[in-house]
């Protein structure tokens, strides 16, 4: 019989943190050793002898379960947003103090989400304008979403090396957010309504046309062959890696 990796859940308490518990337990090449809700401590994370941990919580507390993590030699996969430039240089920075350690930051799990995104930044070299909405149910508590924010840096890095301009916006007056954020340029509206779970449109557009690329979650178990994936390629890539697209080969 194969060794099973063992893996442990930070957040299992939560509605994402319920289903990778889950998809873990299920999958015959890991073993959940640990299932931290909140008010545990993280020493049962270092007793428990988890190679990986996967952290589902909350923005307050998952910049320092991940360095706890990195500290106790522990791969940690990460789907909690709040991850911004400041606190992804700190953690770079203690990655650098233990080689080997590996850290997936990943807005996204949808293995869907992930291609549509990466197709979404390919398709903006070509177009003379780009848009972002992304819906969500009305408990999430972040906006723009962390799929979003992602999607439009990948959308400006790929339009400041093809050299396209920023596109046309005649605006002269709105109210406050009538143009939604700005993220490096792109544009990204967010709407909360009961009944949605995780939903994203890039909208292109050019003279005479325009290309819609949109994904939609509708169940959680959606993100749950992402976070797998996550798990189990997480100890092959040392160092810090943003994004779920960074363990697939895209080609693009």
């Amino acid at each position: 019989m194969t060794e099973q990796l063992p893996v442990a859940i930070l957040g299992a308490g939560g509605r994402m943190g319920t289903e990778a518990a889950k998809a873990v337990e299920a999958a015959a090449d890991l073993r959940l050793v640990a299932a931290l809700g909140r008010g545990d401590s993280l020493q049962m994370l270092a007793d428990s002898g988890a190679a990986v941990v996967v952290d589902l919580t909350v923005p307050d507390s998952t910049e320092e379960n991940v360095r706890f993590a990195v500290e106790h030699g522990i791969h940690a996969v990460v789907g909690t947003t709040g991850w911004d430039t400041h606190r992804l240089g700190r953690l770079d920075a203690l990655l650098a103090d233990h080689p080997g350690i590996g850290v997936l930051i990943a807005p996204n799990f949808a293995l869907g989400s992930v291609l549509a995104s990466a197709f979404a930044a390919k398709a903006a070299e070509y177009f003379e304008s780009v848009e972002i909405i992304e819906l969500h149910h009305p408990k999430k508590v972040d906006a723009p979403s962390g799929t979003a924010v992602r999607t439009a840096q990948l959308i400006a890095a790929a339009r400041s090396a093809a050299n396209i301009p920023a596109g046309p916006d005649g605006t002269q007056t709105a109210l406050d957010g009538a143009r939604g954020s700005d993220v490096d340029g792109v544009r990204v509206h967010s709407v909360r309504l009961r009944g949605l779970v995780a939903h994203q449109e890039v909208l292109l557009g050019s003279a005479g046309e325009q290309l819609t690329i949109r994904h939609d979650s509708f169940d959680r178990a959606s993100f749950m062959p992402g976070v797998l994936l996550g798990v189990r390629q997480v100890m092959a890539n040392p160092g810090l890696t943003v994004g779920l697209d960074g363990y697939l080969d895209l080609g693009l």
